[in-house]
């Protein structure tokens, strides 16, 4: 990934955060990492664990960014959920359900529309 698509990526990841502590989403954590990858966001809605994925559309040219969630990007969002679950101690965090979220945000920084999706797949 080039410089730009990586600022364009973090553009996008403040900008759905920012969106999701509005909603009242209690952001824990940005860019976790582990092995195997990152999870952009993971936050508590209430009383649920949530793993949310930002997807950022500059351009059409390959098609509304939601496409781009293939099903290896949500097996590999489920492992580094089950190693976040498995590793944290979230003993200290009060939940009783998980989900996967999306947020798209598309466009570019002086117009772009954001789109959030609940629930947005299951494995």
């Amino acid at each position: 990934m080039s410089a730009n698509a990586t600022d364009k990526g973090k553009w996008a990841e403040e900008i759905a955060g920012n969106f999701l502590e509005k909603k009242s989403y209690n952001l824990l954590f940005r860019n976790w990492r582990a092995e195997r990858g990152d999870i952009d966001i993971i936050a508590l809605d209430g009383d649920c664990l949530v793993f949310i994925e930002v997807k950022a559309g500059f351009s059409r040219k390959f098609g509304p960014p939601e496409l781009r969630i293939t099903q290896a990007k949500k097996r590999q969002l489920y492992k580094l959920a089950s190693i976040f679950i498995a590793g944290a101690d979230i003993s200290k965090i009060e939940h009783q359900s998980y989900r996967f979220d999306v947020v798209v945000v598309d466009g570019h920084q002086n117009k772009y529309d954001i789109r959030h999706y609940k629930n947005a797949f299951y494995l």
